[in-house]
């Protein structure tokens, strides 16, 4: 990913430049990192959010029950069959506003670790970018800070995610015909009435009811976990598979191709990686709301059941289908954030 920084040329100083004009431009640069990150956040989630309907239903199956789904397929299909397509963006609206978050804090911590990390420990650098290492632990720096705003969201949206599952669609059955000719052979009446499920607005007010505040933070660890191992990950393969395609191209930019293909390799490896932590977390999250006064398990609680239960498979359920949309999802985030970049530079 490319960087822009600001330095001051000493032959200036007193001169062309006034004081006020590199915190302007610092305050610019951040800005657009948050509309560019934020824009690109919500196309990404889009395109991804079907599958990560089906990736959460199946990281929720119960190891103490038999499995509702075979597989990311038939996970599809019932969902589809259930709920019909709208079933797999149920919960889209708190993922928007999440993805909005997510890239836009993403994007700006990541450049402002940079800045950071140059300013204190890469003194001696002026216009070269960062080393590898220094670039990945600005990555696990950015993904720290944004879990915290992210937690909260996520905790909604597993929960709406998991609303339908074991209920059933609305079914109708014939009705016979009276000696009065009424109703019609035709006629059908509804056996189960359609269920009307709680929104964002009325999952945040029960969360809150029954837990406090602190109960929209129920699987932080988790988030944490994933976000500063995945963005190390996620920003660290971008810069190395982008640095490799320049230097086998011998272009110092990556063409539109390049940027999604480096975007594809982050999304993989953010994933996969530290998946297990994601798995632990869907699971906290799409417990049913208590009564006021239960008590949260903890995260190690909750792991340590799992692992019980199956060994390490169960927190690999659904990485495949999460694997296979991360590609594109971050293969586009990165195409409208560098795009955006560069015709707003």
């Amino acid at each position: 990913m490319s960087q822009e920084h600001y330095i001051l040329d000493p032959t200036t100083v007193g001169s062309a430049v006034s004081p006020s004009a590199i915190p302007e431009t610092a305050a610019l640069t951040g800005f657009k990192d948050i509309v560019f990150g934020s824009t690109a956040g919500i196309i990404g989630k889009t395109i991804e959010f079907p599958f990560d309907t089906v990736k959460v239903r199946l990281q929720s199956q119960r190891d103490d029950a038999p499995l509702r789904y075979r597989g990311p397929l038939d996970c599809f299909r019932q969902t589809v069959n259930q709920d019909g397509i709208r079933g797999l963006y149920r919960g889209i609206s708190p993922p928007l506003v999440g993805a909005a978050a997510e890239n836009s804090a993403l994007f700006f911590s990541y450049n402002i670790a940079q800045s950071f990390v140059r300013k204190n420990l890469y003194t001696d650098l002026v216009t070269d970018k960062l080393p590898l290492n220094a670039l990945i632990f600005c990555g696990a720096v950015s993904g720290a800070f944004t879990s915290f705003l992210l937690t909260p969201i996520e905790l909604i949206k597993c929960k709406m995610q998991v609303q339908t599952i074991g209920l059933q669609r609305p079914i109708s059955t014939p009705l016979t015909t009276s000696a009065s000719g009424l109703p019609g052979a035709s006629a059908r009446i509804h056996t189960i009435a359609p269920i009307r499920h709680a929104g964002p607005f009325a999952l945040i007010g029960e969360v809150y009811r029954v837990y406090g505040i602190r109960g929209f933070w129920h699987g932080q660890v988790g988030t944490f976990l994933r976000e500063t191992g995945g963005g190390a990950a996620w920003f660290g393969s971008y810069e190395y598979v982008s640095g490799v395609l320049r230097k086998w191209g011998g272009r110092k930019t990556n063409s539109a191709g390049e940027q999604m293909m480096a975007g594809a390799a982050a999304g993989v490896s953010y994933n996969f990686i530290f998946y297990p932590a994601d798995s632990v977390k869907s699971r906290m999250q799409t417990e049913a709301i208590g009564t006021k006064g239960d008590k949260m398990e903890s995260f190690w609680t909750v792991a340590k059941r799992m692992y019980k239960a199956g060994g390490i498979k169960p927190m690999y359920r659904g990485c495949g289908i999460t694997c296979m949309r991360s590609a594109p999802s971050s293969a586009i985030i990165f195409l409208v954030y560098e795009s955006l970049k560069s015709y707003f530079a």
